[in-house]
């Protein structure tokens, strides 16, 4: 994954600009910058989900902006306010069983779906086993188990579910918003130990946060040039006004312009 000179432009300003890196697969991309900076909308155009008006961008070998259906076919967002939310009245194994309906109807082949109902189920139980694994989360330790609602789980555990549910398409890249955010420092540990473990299968990972670790690749928005413009809200669909003064309604401009997914 490798960016030059990338950027994008809203219709009221720059949103990020001069965004240049390069990453090897299976390494931790940390995009670092202050709130309103344009951290999400890079997350977001990096993964297909925007179209950029500036630079370009190699995600898997296809090329941003011309590419976005591909790049958005082997990509997958985890706990992206605005995005992906999860349903707080629906229980894990819901979410997870509405997941690989989802993935068998507009994620499979024809060939897939033809299959015999009994081996699509283990093939749909054996997925679950493999990213419930992967993003570390052990229903059995949740309050009521699989029946253990989505407002009742900690912040940590949401994010871990929220990436397991992502991994359920095999994706090779997994973008992930806000990923130390109201956690504490020993919870901050255990969602980077959970990301690396991620990227050490072999999936690249694009991370927003308020802090990258050492060993992240670190892309940094808002800093790197003095004309770049806050983006606008931290937060995509949130409640009320971010700090610099820019609407959602300005918001939900701007994503549309741009050619949101």
């Amino acid at each position: 994954m490798s960016a030059g000179e990338f950027g994008l432009d809203g219709p009221r300003g720059r949103v990020f600009a001069g965004i240049t890196f390069d990453a090897r697969p299976g390494s931790i991309i940390a995009v670092e910058g202050p709130s309103g900076s344009g951290r999400t909308c890079l997350l977001l155009t990096l993964t297909g989900r925007m179209k950029a008006t500036a630079g370009h961008a190699l995600v898997g070998g296809r090329r941003l902006p011309a590419q976005l259906a591909a790049v958005r076919r082997i990509s997958a967002l985890a706990a992206v306010p605005g995005v992906t939310d999860l349903e707080p009245s629906l229980s894990v194994a819901e979410h997870l069983r509405e997941r690989v309906l989802l993935q068998r109807r507009f994620g499979g082949s024809l060939r897939a779906l033809l299959r015999p109902r009994r081996e699509r189920t283990a093939a749909a139980r054996a997925r679950v086993t493999s990213a419930l694994a992967a993003a570390g989360l052990d229903l059995d330790e949740l309050p009521k188990g699989p029946r253990t609602r989505v407002r009742d789980l900690e912040r940590l555990e949401a994010l871990r579910l929220s990436v397991a549910l992502a991994l359920l398409g095999g994706p090779r890249l997994l973008a992930a918003d806000d990923v130390d955010f109201k956690l504490s420092e020993r919870d901050r540990e255990q969602a980077w130990s959970l990301l690396r473990s991620v990227a050490a299968s072999g999936v690249t990972v694009l991370a927003v946060c308020s802090e990258a670790p050492a060993d992240a690749v670190v892309v940094r928005t808002g800093t790197s040039r003095g004309d770049q413009q806050p983006a606008g809200p931290r937060r995509l669909g949130g409640a009320g006004d971010d700090l610099d003064g820019t609407s959602n309604e300005e918001a939900g401009d701007a994503l549309a312009e741009t050619g949101r997914a």
